[in-house]
This record gives structure tokens, sequence and C-alpha cells, in this order.
């Protein structure tokens, strides 16, 4: 079902290669939550880049075994790395709302990735960099992201990838087990998984966009999630005159 994984890595390498240099950017900014999409992407970037890469820890209500996973990961590679505690501008943010807003839970959540995405661009704009997103195929396919924040990014290094390959160019790479083998969460709440919250195991939806194998469950929960996430995948609408 999955793909060669050394063959995997020598392409990803070569375009984002490419990618940077037709850009004119002189290398690539991500941003590390702790979990192994991420880590594959800056593992990456530094292999091919060298130094001319940073990888940005951006704690926001995080769990400290997830900043913990980043900073070994940083270690562990020699990566460029800063942390950017985006706790005080997140507070900020809610503390200047109308006090008599009631915001609805994934509303709150959703502020999170939209910070760390503009703090990556500013990042990117100040070194002369690429932000490269962490998002593998099963995500980008379901819209399993938040619009304009970690789904804000030049390049999508991961995009054509099973969450299966993912860890399996993780394990390639030399990533730390307890982040290839972390259950898989986005952050946005104490006790959020990404399995529980999508209610579908990560298995099965590669499965089914590998082989087109899967319960009626898999399939109807593909097919509503694309069509319901599909604004996420578009440019917004142009309202043509004439």
């Amino acid at each position: 079902m999955y793909r060669d994984t050394k063959i995997i890595v020598e392409r990803i390498e070569s375009w984002l290669e490419e990618q940077i240099i037709a850009a004119g950017a002189k290398g690539g900014v991500v941003g590390i939550s702790g979990g192994v999409d991420s880590a594959v992407v800056a593992v990456l970037l530094k292999r091919v880049f060298g130094d001319n890469m940073l990888s940005v820890i951006m704690p926001c209500e995080s769990l400290h075994s997830d900043v913990e996973h980043a900073e070994l990961l940083a270690r562990t590679f020699s990566l460029p790395c800063i942390t950017v505690d985006l706790e005080p501008a997140f507070k900020g943010l809610l503390s200047a709302l109308p006090s008599n807003m009631n915001i609805i839970p994934v509303a709150r959540a959703n502020i999170k990735p939209r910070l760390r995405m503009t703090t990556l661009y500013l990042l990117g704009q100040q070194h002369g960099y690429l932000v490269c997103g962490t998002g593998n195929k099963v995500e980008i396919t379901v819209g399993y992201f938040t619009k304009y924040g970690d789904g804000g990014a030049d390049l999508l290094p991961l995009g054509d990838l099973l969450k299966g390959e993912v860890r399996n160019v993780a394990k390639f790479l030399g990533v730390p087990e307890e982040i290839v083998n972390k259950t898989p969460s986005a952050g946005l709440w104490e006790g959020q998984t990404d399995e529980g919250e999508m209610g579908v195991t990560y298995d099965a939806l590669d499965r089914y966009l590998a082989l087109g194998e899967g319960d009626e469950r898999v399939a109807k929960f593909i097919e509503e999630a694309r069509r319901r996430t599909e604004h996420k995948r578009l440019p917004p609408p142009i309202c043509q005159i004439g």
C-alpha cells in the first residue's frame, strides 16, 4: 500500500531544492509541534539546506510533552531553532474581544494555528525563507486543517503522502521513536486527538485513499468531509463584473 520510502525522501528533497531556488528564497521555515509530520518536514529541510532553515517552537496552551518532543527533535538533528511563546498574544487577543462574547470552543482553538501562521510568515520574510506546511495527503483530502492557520503555507512537502508513509519516512530519517509513535493530535485543546475528532483512524483513511478499500462509513466520511471543506482547498471566489 505504501510507496518506497527511499524514493519518497529523494523526491521530496529534490523538489524542496527546486521550489526554493525557483522562488529566489534562501531556505525554509517550519513550525515544529512535537508531532511526526512537522518533525519530518524539519529534518528534510535540514538535510537539504543545512543551517539555511529555521524550526520554530510556538507553545500556546500546549502540553509540556509536546514542547519537550519538539526540543528533543531540535537537539537530535542540531536544527536551527527558536521558541516563540504565543500564549501572551493569544490571551491578549481574547481579552481585547467584547467581555460578553461567548466564543465557541472551536473558534477559540483555531486562533492558535492562525497565530502560528502569522509568526512563521514574519520569520520567513525576515530571513528570506519560504513557509513549509506540514499537512499530509489525508489531512488535505478531508480538510483536517485550520483555514489560514496550519493550512497557510508556501510549500506542502508532505501533501502527497499518506499518514503511514509519513511515519515510514520519519523512521528512515531517524526521528526519535517517541515522536514517531505518539498519538496524532493538533493540540487544539487538552485531550484532543486527530482520530478522536475525525471519528475514523488514519490507517482506515490511508487504505481507502490508496486502495479504495474500506467500509461504507469510511467512504461516507471522506465524501462528506471533502464536500464540507472544499472551500479550504480553493482560493476565495472572485465576483466577476461583466
